[in-house]
């Protein structure tokens, strides 16, 4: 879950820029905290929003101070300052590279010495967090073990991940969660499986790694899967923007829901179209 979910910015408003900023900087900063500053460098555009998300759905305010931070030691900027759920937040940044990290290592890619780099935070986070490092590893575990199998369903190869989100929400939320809820990151975290996936289609038909598409499909390279079968792969995304508009549906926000509904209504629909076009990510604005 690194680099996929993001805002579409032509359609966000300044406002929400800023706290979108404030709250990169806040989960950097208990990033640090929580695991250590050598972990500050995976911090990722999707815990960022999960930030928002999550603050949102419990009713916590995010509060926002100018401060300087080790980057920027000149020149303050807005920055959401730490509370338990982003210091919590910080912890499952770390845990989720580490585990991503452990992943690519078995599909035969170079990362031990990347991996080592945060291994002191996991440990930390592992300490601090034990029930949030658990739920992670457990769904890691079983999707591992779906992988094995070799499926060429998309749906069965995407459910521990999709299932894993909608753990962690009911674990952030706890008496806040429910159906909508559940519906919501439940397809989250099918999409960012299967744009993942998707992205990496022609990477893993080359290495003879485990893709669904690649099973499902076996086209030569991801261009020919997109021109043979566009329209079907388009509509898996498709009923997967439905549930995340129907989820949202279902939830009950404290605040002002913009900035996330154009992350989700918005960003993920516009980074489907760049995977399935093939362009490279365009540049994410977070600097003041």
């Amino acid at each position: 879950m690194f680099g996929y979910v993001r805002y579409d910015l032509p359609n966000l408003c300044v406002k929400d820029l800023m706290l979108y900023k404030a709250l990169y900087c806040g989960l950097c900063k208990s990033i640090a905290k929580a695991c250590g500053q050598t972990a500050r460098v995976g911090l990722s555009y999707d815990v960022t929003f999960l930030s928002a998300l999550l603050h949102n759905l419990a009713g916590i305010d995010v509060k926002v101070e100018k401060q300087n931070c080790f980057e920027h030691t000149i020149k303050k900027r807005p920055i959401a300052l730490p509370d338990e759920l982003t210091e919590e937040l910080g912890a499952l940044n770390t845990v989720l590279l580490y585990y991503k990290l452990t992943d690519d290592i078995s599909d035969g890619d170079r990362g031990r010495g990347k991996r080592l780099w945060f291994r002191r935070g996991f440990l930390r986070a592992k300490k601090k967090y034990p029930a949030l490092v658990t739920l992670v590893e457990t769904f890691s575990k079983e999707q591992a073990e779906t992988e094995r199998t070799k499926t060429p369903s998309l749906d069965r190869a995407a459910d521990p991940t999709a299932c894993m989100m909608q753990r962690l929400s009911r674990h952030f939320l706890k008496e806040r969660a429910g159906e909508g809820t559940d519906e919501l990151f439940y397809a989250l975290g099918k999409w960012v499986y299967l744009i993942d996936a998707l992205d990496d289609y022609d990477k893993d038909k080359k290495k003879g790694s485990y893709n669904p598409f690649v099973l499902a499909y076996g086209a030569e390279n991801k261009r020919t899967l997109i021109k043979e079968n566009g329209g079907e792969i388009g509509f898996v995304f498709d009923t997967l923007f439905y549930s995340l508009r129907e989820g949202l549906g279902g939830c009950k926000f404290s605040f002002n829901r913009d900035l996330t509904d154009n992350v989700i209504l918005l960003g993920i629909p516009a980074e489907t179209k760049r995977v399935m076009e093939g362009m490279p990510p365009a540049k994410m604005e977070v600097k003041v």
